[in-house]
Parts: structure tokens; sequence; C-alpha cells
């Protein structure tokens, strides 16, 4: 199975509709597929460690999805062989009034991950061209007249044309970005929400304000159509990859991860030959140390 088959890097046309939310037609043997997805945890693992040895690259992977994509479940299952010390999870949730009262990335790049660390964003800056798209909160937003004076329309183009810049930006500076849409069925996500609701262990995951948002599913889909057509780029592409089988999104996910830590050619630093020469010595002088 070939990552680049959900990899959209804006050259040519986009519709998000002409994506698969399910297995497609040749339907993968699961055995196989699980099978190769912990081979991929135990890769990205591996070269998550030369990753921060190394420290001259860094990776942010960016989760966008609809609720009850299985955004919690991947991250926890494709990042779990990682040492917990090169890797770190943000969740971006409605922004405060400090937040609200700088620019809309302002919040976000304090969260970018230094060189040889990985970070996941569980939602991100996209939300500002997503939820404040459909919910038109533009047009609430404090700023002066030349800011927010024009349609949705060229009001949005702006901000993706900001965060093109962004990332373009963060790329020149070491930051590989793996952008992830999990995209679910409308179908599946109705079947998610109700077991949410039927199994008590999971109920906690459940908020009405889910219902609602389901209520505007088309002006999301239209939203994050615009959103990927108009924010990838070869170096920042998008993948779109079908979650309505968990296990197949799972193993997807980790062959885009695996692509990303293996473009950075992570190697272990080695020492200068002196260094290597008292290496020996500090062997010899604990070798010979008197335990008594």
């Amino acid at each position: 199975m070939r990552i680049n088959k959900y990899r959209y890097d804006g050259s040519g046309p986009f519709k998000l509709s002409d994506y698969d939310t399910g297995l497609g037609e040749k339907k993968p043997d699961k055995k196989k597929i699980l099978a190769q997805t912990e081979k991929n945890v135990v890769q990205i693992a591996a070269l998550q460690d030369k990753l921060y040895a190394d420290s001259k690259e860094s990776v942010l992977i960016i989760l966008q999805a609809m609720d009850a994509a299985g955004k919690d479940g991947t991250i926890k299952h494709v990042m779990s062989g990682i040492n917990p010390q090169g890797v770190d999870v943000y969740s971006f949730k409605q922004p405060s009034s400090d937040e609200l009262a700088h620019d809309f990335l302002w919040r976000i790049h304090s969260k970018t991950p230094p060189k040889g660390k990985i970070a996941i964003f569980n939602r991100s800056y996209y939300e500002d061209v997503l939820v404040a798209r459909v919910r038109e909160l533009n047009k609430t937003y404090q700023m002066p007249q030349r800011c927010t004076g024009m349609s949705t329309e060229k009001f949005f183009d702006k901000r993706y044309k900001h965060i093109k810049h962004y990332e373009e930006f963060l790329y020149d500076n070491g930051c590989r970005i793996v952008k992830l849409f999990l995209n679910v069925s409308r179908d599946t996500q109705k079947k998610r929400f109700l077991e949410r609701i039927d199994n008590p262990a999971k109920n906690w995951k459940f908020s009405s304000s889910d219902v609602k948002e389901r209520g505007l599913w088309d002006e999301y889909q239209k939203a994050y159509s615009l959103a990927i057509e108009h924010t990838s780029t070869k170096e920042c592409p998008w993948y779109i990859i079908p979650a309505d089988k968990k296990w197949f999104m799972r193993y997807l996910v980790s062959e885009a991860v695996l692509k990303a830590l293996k473009s950075c050619s992570p190697q272990y630093p080695t020492l200068a030959d002196e260094e290597i020469a008292k290496l020996g010595e500090y062997k010899q002088m604990l070798e010979n140390e008197d335990t008594k």
C-alpha cells in the first residue's frame, strides 16, 4: 500500500468527495496491514531516537478531522513506541481572550517542536479557517476595518496565504510538517456517537455540541476541502486518510509519519578520533576502579 495515493500537494484540482473514507475497491488484508503497522511503529521509534540524538530537524504532525474520526486513538497507537521525552502533544481548544488579542498564529508558534523533537497537534491553527469559517467568526473579531471589511471569501483567502507562508517558514528552518486529515464518513460518525451514548465508559466522550456541529456537516466538508486545496504544497502536502476503519487509518498514518522521519535521514552523532581515543582511556579507568 502506498501512502502517496492519499497525498495531495496542491498540483491540480482538489475535491474532498473524490477521496474514500473506507477501504476502497481493493480490500486490503487486515492481518497483513496490522502486522505492517506494528513494524512501522517499531521503525518510527528507532528513527525518533536518532532524530532526538541528531537534533538537526524536527517533525510537526497535524491531525484534523470531524468529531469521532479517531484522532486520540491514532496518536496513542501510532506513537506508542516513542520515547516520551522526544514528543509533545498539544490540543488546541477555543482560544482564550488573551490569545484572541494576538494574531491567530500567536498561540501556535511556541508549541512548534525544537530540533530533535516531534510535536503532535490534535487540531491546530487550521481551526481558524475551519470552525471560524463555518461559524463566520471573522465577523466578530475585534480588528480594524481594513482587516475585516471584506468578503468572507477574501478574508479566508488571506488566511490560507498566511498559513502557507508560515509553513514554508517552518520548513525552511528545519521543521517537516505532516498534515493528516482523517476522512470519516457521516454514517460512521453517527455510529460512533451512538456507541458513546450507549457505552457508559464512553459517555464522557460525548457532548451535545457534537450533534450541533454534525448539523453543519456539509459546511464543514466544504471548509475542509477549501483549506486542503489552498494550503497544500510539495513541501507541506496534505494526506487525506480514510478513517471509517480505524486499523486501516492507523496503518496509513504510520506510513505518513515513517515517510517524514525517513526523509529527515537522522543519524547518531559521530565522535572525533581524539574523543574516541579518550573513551578507551575512560573505559580502562572504570574497569580498573577500586570498588571496595
